[in-house]
């Protein structure tokens, strides 16, 4: 008697074990696809523009040189009560300290354009990190402000780059309306070009240079002028 009881007692042990081992096969099976989904889903994508279902807009002024124009454009911006998210070249700021604290200062938003302005699509993960935490180290030793948007030179990103900036906190920030002003055309083209495709959200991408700064007042009035309110980037994204 006691044999046959230890043997039903085997024989159940290890059909439950199959059972087990069957259900886990097939649970895996059954929730792999939701798996795959939720990291199809955490992929960092850049962001081109903010809500559509309000009427702001904000400039993302990318700073690798035209220092000398800066304070006209910080006259303007301030005369007109307007914060803007300015990205700022590593490189450029070591050079120019003062002016990446007179920014913050003035209470822009600042944001990281890399160390040294390379391609970035051609970098390494880790080089592509390495870009960005000598920019994000150099700001925050200028300001005590810890950058958390990117902005990768000459819109450039893939893969690598995105999760480059994504493992170190970062938002990578493209743009949906370019004023081309590094051409330098007439002020004129820069505010057709802007005003043309003005939408809620819009992402406007501007430098320092001198045509920016002659056009930029008369760009602001004719933004407000549309019922628009002019943000920074992180404000329009959220």
């Amino acid at each position: 008697m006691k044999w046959f009881l230890v043997v039903r007692v085997q024989r159940w042990y290890i059909l439950f074990s199959a059972g087990v081992f069957f259900a886990i096969i097939i649970l895996s099976g059954l929730l792999q696809p939701i798996f795959n989904n939720a990291q199809s889903v955490a992929k960092p994508v850049p962001i081109f523009h903010g809500n559509a279902a309000e009427p702001k807009v904000a400039f993302a002024c990318n700073v690798f040189w035209g220092e000398e124009f800066l304070p006209t454009m910080l006259n303007t911006l301030d005369e007109n009560n307007i914060k803007i998210t300015f990205f700022i070249g590593g490189s450029w700021g070591k050079r120019f300290p003062s002016l990446v604290t007179e920014l913050a200062n003035h209470g822009h938003e600042l944001g990281n354009h890399t160390y040294s302005h390379p391609h970035p699509n051609v970098l390494s993960k880790e080089k592509n990190k390495e870009q960005i935490v000598r920019t994000e180290d150099i700001v925050k030793e200028l300001t005590t402000i810890k950058t958390t948007l990117y902005a990768p030179p000459y819109g450039e990103y893939n893969d690598t780059v995105l999760y480059a900036a994504n493992e170190l906190g970062y938002t990578t920030i493209m743009w949906s309306i370019d004023t081309i002003d590094w051409q330098r055309p007439p002020t004129e083209i820069i505010i057709s070009r802007v005003m043309k495709k003005l939408h809620n959200g819009a992402i406007i991408l501007i430098h320092p240079t001198e045509v920016t700064a002659k056009a930029l007042p008369e760009l602001i009035q004719q933004i407000k002028s549309k019922g628009y309110q002019i943000s920074t980037v992180s404000d329009i994204i959220k």
